[in-house]
């Protein structure tokens, strides 16, 4: 199924403000939450839809990459991506402000269906690490095992934070439901409010008797291999993210993201410019005026490629098809080869006798026509063809 566009699910312009998104999606998840529609699929999907959008574009990060690249620049091809896939337990806890907002007061109590999921979920912190990539691996996409030193779940108590994983109880105050309502008497009536338990901070669980071996936080330092899959036409400065790999949530909480900084290393002898590649071929006068065959090099390999006879310095050769795929998947860059003529510095006596005789020859003087474009109007030539 087709993802729409995020922009169009929260019914906003591509430059709406953090605070016109904010609203735009309080707007959405009145609209379609489960308790206003109850047993309607299809408003249920459309409410995760929304939250899905949402959490993209509340993240500066994720969202200049799905400003740049859309959907594909979220995904990667290989488990990066957004929202995508958020339970409502996720949707409750992430956004649990705004639904207090939208339905914690003057709605009747709108919304007690999903008290009990609205309990606050710990989430842990994401993890930054730097992916460094040939010219090959960012031609092909890669995939890569890395190590990361992060913190994980306690085993002893199963990431609870109370000992043996059963040494805690139901919160008294708030009875398990980990939010406390009040009501206050106002000149326009009584208005009901929701907030977090003070006494078990949101999680509707007060532990008795805490793990040693984490101290009652349910997280301890520890180091994970994750797989990557990094998608072909990365450029450098990319940020890939890859959901729930990051620190472990305290206390059986959500964890956090690993964001992948993606660092291009330099091609001994190739150049990238966007999808582009670019080669300098350096020939000698001779090959240049009789013509030749040379090998320049690829991203795979090597190409042979035709000198015509009396090619100019500056001359520039496309190899369609050469270059680096877009990240989404359409059209490929070219290898661009600029030849140069090499001019000898030093010359024998013999040499620059010959050299003389050349020069009083008609042949060699030069005579450009309309055919012998500029440097500039050859470049200009092949980015716009």
């Amino acid at each position: 199924m087709t993802k729409r566009d995020y922009y169009e699910v929260l019914e906003i312009d591509r430059d709406a403000s953090e605070v016109e998104i904010k609203k735009a999606y309080r707007k959405m998840a009145l609209k379609y939450h489960p308790d206003k529609n109850p047993g309607d699929a299809k408003a249920e999907e459309q409410f995760k839809e929304a939250a899905e959008a949402y959490e993209v574009l509340r993240d500066p990060d994720k969202k200049a990459r799905y400003d740049r690249f859309g959907h594909d620049g979220l995904r990667g091809n290989g488990g990066f991506g957004g929202g995508a896939g958020m339970s409502m337990d996720d949707i409750f806890s992430q956004f649990g402000d705004i639904f207090g907002e939208a339905f914690g007061g003057g709605f009747g109590g709108f919304g007690s269906t999903h008290s009990r999921s609205r309990r606050r979920v710990n989430r842990g912190t994401n993890i930054r690490v730097k992916v460094k990539l040939s010219l090959a691996e960012v031609a092909k996409g890669v995939t890569k095992k890395i190590k990361v030193n992060k913190y994980v779940g306690c085993e002893a108590c199963n990431g609870s934070g109370a000992k043996g994983g059963e040494s805690y109880s139901t919160c008294s105050t708030c009875g398990g439901r980990g939010q406390v309502t009040q009501v206050t008497n106002t000149f326009l009536g009584q208005m009901q409010t929701t907030s977090a338990c003070p006494t078990c901070g949101g999680e509707g669980q007060v532990i008795t008797h805490k793990c040693p071996e984490c101290a009652g936080n349910g997280i301890v330092k520890g180091q994970e291999v994750i797989e990557l899959k990094i998608p072909a036409g990365v450029t450098e400065g990319m940020q890939l993210s890859v959901n729930g790999k990051g620190n472990a949530g305290a206390r059986g909480g959500i964890p956090g993201d690993l964001i992948v900084l993606i660092e291009e290393l330099p091609h001994e002898e190739l150049e990238r410019d966007g999808n582009n590649i670019f080669y300098n071929k350096y020939i000698s006068f001779p090959e240049a005026a009789l013509g030749t065959s040379v090998e320049v090099p690829t991203i795979e390999g090597k190409a042979k490629i035709k000198i015509d006879p009396g090619t100019q310095s500056g001359k520039i050769l496309r190899l369609k098809g050469k270059g680096i795929p877009e990240i989404n998947g359409y059209g490929t860059g070219d290898l661009l080869v600029t030849i140069n003529v090499w001019t000898p510095r030093n010359m024998s006596t013999e040499e620059k006798k010959s050299m003389e005789q050349f020069m009083q020859s008609e042949n060699f003087q030069p005579k450009p026509t309309t055919k012998d474009k500029s440097f500039f109007d050859r470049m200009k030539e092949y980015f716009t063809s």
